[in-house]
């Protein structure tokens, strides 16, 4: 109840065998002696769990049927008013006290009216199922015992249980069940403003179908020294103890002048850290809050916020359909957050209809809705997807938030299977491209790896999954809810240790054997096959101060360093110094090719600065995409890094026309055939657009024609590039072969019909 914090779940706690009475029943009329309200009903909290923890055993006999009628009496009485809770009694008991067990069941047929649930938890009960059975058990509590039995058969609620088995309950991960509060918007589809009579308006109701749920967070203590404020019994008394206080963090800004003139960097550091930093680093220099200017973080720049905010759009409260989409096209990978149901208002039947008839036309057109959601007047709206969700007696919608635009990453990585050399021709046979035998022990680890088939039997004898995410718990939720209770009621952690986590909690987190056995088989035929080898671990070397510290995940993986000065050719790694991804001014087409200077330096962004005696870490292997080639190839006077530039300058000498045309043609295919090549496809079109112009006015006509016919045919086969002679064709008939009618404008010579090449382009 208390790691709930509902405030309807409220209990009050009886004693009986109390060497006082006080009680409501004693104080009217008497009688129920030695049974006390020990603590009245009301939410429980940490007082609760203090004053249970201050209950010692009693030597004095107390009636548990007494104690029972008074909680029905003091329940009954306080909730008067509220009808509709739920109402429960529980008997925690030895079994050794007398019982007077005259009129029970008058008692029985009131809680049956009441509908009170009663629960007795006995110590060293008798339980078939737990199981658990008491050796050399007295007379007394074996008849009280049956006593419990018999009460608990007559009650329409009622149950036994050992106290073994009640407290590895509690262990037991639970789910918190809420209800969402009823949040009103609206629903529009089309425009309500200019055309009303073509626009739908719903009223509607927003409620949570999930929520995500996060452990209990921990605060920060530390041992404190004895201040004035603190009252001591005695020296002795001080001496044998340690005082711990919460620790209350504050922030502090510091730039750093040291080897960032040019480019202040503000750090933030907390009290503690903001001491061991301004040890370690002489050139940090404190500064207040009000003098910084608030960023926001876009790409590895941030982006200055002087007011702290943007302006905000000048939205309006409501849910806005935009469109429709297949429910097929759905990118569930994209969801974000929790789901949300939108009911129609309960109050209004119209608009039951209404929502009802959107939701059953979306079901039965398998379409999902693109929805625009604004939670008040001139908030940040939110994009996504409402998806029709029918129940028994009512239709619903479901939302869940997606990402904009902006906001998705797409990363694309070279294919596994297709690999391409320089020279653009395809590779069969390589170390990366898996044979048919490795695909095969491959299949077979897979296959053995089912877990369909993996979970414990059913009645009719077949196998169930072996997960199911309905009894699949958080262990950090539970586990830090299991740490928190242990220590509220146990005095002394170190003789009285955590318990195990419950089965329950640990029962995903190992794979079942059966299926560990079955794979045994092809794991081994994995490792033959694929020449599995353990990987030896890499020690990380000592720093010169003989301290050496991992980087936090957090941590900004770029260091500024404005005054290094920029290079213009590759480096060696030992002069590699780490730099920031700046925003460069907008260049040409020609200048954004993959091989660029400026992604050479990336790649040697995370080697450490050379220092006297350690070594820059080594640039990860581009494995699976064509080596980064850093100038031209060996008797070509064309580059790849910067094509037309090259062909240009070229050109205006006048004298190698020929070797140039031929060159950069050579160079456009291969770039054509690389992978990620799309990136260029701009740069790449202006430099064909040059190259026919070249060749036409400088006669150099048949090597254009040869070119073309030989970049089309490479680009359409296996694996060729499709999608760069599309961009080709858009160009239309001026990039095409050139004809005879155009070559004689300038006295060329061609043997192409001016039909041949329209086709040519065509096709």
């Amino acid at each position: 109840m208390i790691f709930n914090g509902r405030k309807t779940d409220q209990c009050g706690v009886i004693l009986f065998g109390s060497e006082e009475t006080d009680n409501i029943i004693s104080e009217k009329s008497g009688g129920y002696e030695h049974v006390c309200e020990y603590i009245p009903v009301a939410q429980p909290n940490s007082g609760t769990l203090a004053k249970l923890d201050a209950l010692k055993p009693s030597e004095v006999a107390g009636d548990p049927v007494d104690a029972l009628i008074v909680g029905i009496e003091t329940q009954d009485v306080y909730l008067a008013k509220k009808k509709s809770w739920t109402r429960r009694i529980i008997i925690l008991t030895d079994g050794e006290n007398p019982i007077e067990i005259e009129d029970w069941e008058a008692t029985v047929n009131k809680m049956n009216a009441l509908d009170i649930a009663l629960t007795v938890v006995g110590v060293d009960f008798d339980d078939d199922e737990f199981p658990f059975h008491e050796e050399e058990k007295s007379n007394i509590k074996s008849e009280n015992e049956a006593f419990y039995h018999k009460l608990t058969d007559a009650l329409e609620n009622g149950i036994v249980g050992t106290c073994a088995y009640a407290l590895q309950e509690i262990s037991r991960p639970d789910i918190k069940q809420v209800k969402s509060a009823l949040m009103a918007t609206v629903i529009r589809l089309g425009d309500v403003d200019v055309r009303p009579d073509e626009a739908i308006e719903v009223a509607v109701k927003a409620t949570k179908c999930t929520a995500l749920a996060r452990p209990k967070s921990w605060k920060k203590f530390s041992s404190r020294e004895h201040g004035e404020d603190i009252s001591m019994g005695g020296e002795d008394e001080e001496e044998s103890k340690t005082f711990f206080a919460e620790l209350k963090m504050r922030t502090e800004y510091y730039i750093d002048r040291g080897s960032h003139d040019d480019d202040d960097d503000a750090n933030s550091e907390d009290e503690e850290g903001s001491e061991a930093a301004g040890r370690k680093n002489d050139n940090l220099e404190k500064v207040e809050k009000e003098q910084l200017i608030r960023g926001f973080k876009y790409g590895s720049t941030y982006a200055p916020c002087p007011d702290g905010q943007f302006p905000r759009l000048p939205t309006r409260k409501g849910i806005d359909i935009c469109g429709f989409f297949h429910a097929k096209n759905f990118r569930r990978e994209l969801s974000m957050g929790e789901v949300q149901y939108i009911w129609a208002d309960p109050g209004s039947p119209q608009q039951q209809v209404a929502l009802s008839s959107i939701v059953q036309a979306m079901y039965e057109k398998d379409v999902m809705a693109i929805a625009r959601w604004v939670s008040k007047d001139g908030m940040d709206p939110k994009m996504g997807v409402l998806a029709p969700s029918m129940f028994e007696k009512i239709d619903c919608l479901l939302w869940v938030q997606m990402p904009f635009a902006d906001d998705v990453r797409k990363y694309t990585f070279a294919s596994l299977s297709h690999l391409v050399s320089k020279k653009g021709e395809s590779i069969t046979k390589h170390p990366y491209i898996p044979t048919d035998e490795q695909m095969d022990a491959m299949d077979k680890f897979v296959d053995a790896m089912d877990l369909m088939e993996a979970g414990e039997k059913d009645e009719e004898g077949n196998r169930e999954p072996w997960f199911d995410t309905r009894l699949s718990y958080n262990p950090a939720i539970h586990r830090t809810k299991q740490a928190l209770f242990h220590s509220a009621v146990v005095n002394d952690i170190v003789t009285n240790p955590l318990n195990p986590p419950h089965p329950e909690l640990l029962k995903y987190l190992e794979p079942p054997k059966r299926v560990v056995k079955r794979a045994r088989d092809a794991v081994e035929e994995c490792k033959q096959v694929f020449k599995i080898k353990e990987v030896p671990r890499k020690v990380a070397k000592p720093r010169k101060d003989g301290h050496a510290r991992a980087r936090d995940e957090d941590e900004e993986m770029l260091l500024l360093d404005l005054k290094a000065p920029k290079r213009t050719h590759p480096q060696s790694s030992s002069q590699a110094i780490a730099a920031p991804r700046t925003p460069a001014p907008s260049k040409p087409a020609a200048d954004s090719d993959t091989e660029t200077e400026e992604e050479e330096e990336e790649e040697l962004l995370l080697a450490k600065k050379p220092g006297p005696s350690n070594h820059p870490l080594p640039t990860p292997a581009r494995s699976l995409s064509p080596q980064v080639e850093p100038g031209r190839a060996p008797g070509r006077i064309i580059g790849t890094t910067y094509p037309l530039r090259d062909f240009k300058k070229n050109i205006a000498q006048g004298d190698v026309v020929t070797k140039a045309v031929e060159d950069l043609g050579v160079v456009i295919k291969e770039i054509v055939m690389k992978p990620f090549s799309s990136r260029r496809y701009g740069e790449l079109l202006e430099c064909m657009e040059t190259l026919r112009d070249v060749s036409l006015k400088e006669d150099e006509i048949d090597a254009w024609n040869a070119f073309l016919r030989d970049l089309k045919e490479s680009c359409l086969s296996e694996p060729g590039n499709q999608e760069f002679w599309s961009e080709v064709q858009k160009l239309g008939r001026c990039i095409s072969l050139i004809s005879g009618p155009e070559a004689a404008k300038l006295g060329g010579i061609s043997n192409i019909p001016e039909t041949a090449a329209e086709v040519f382009i065509q096709q």
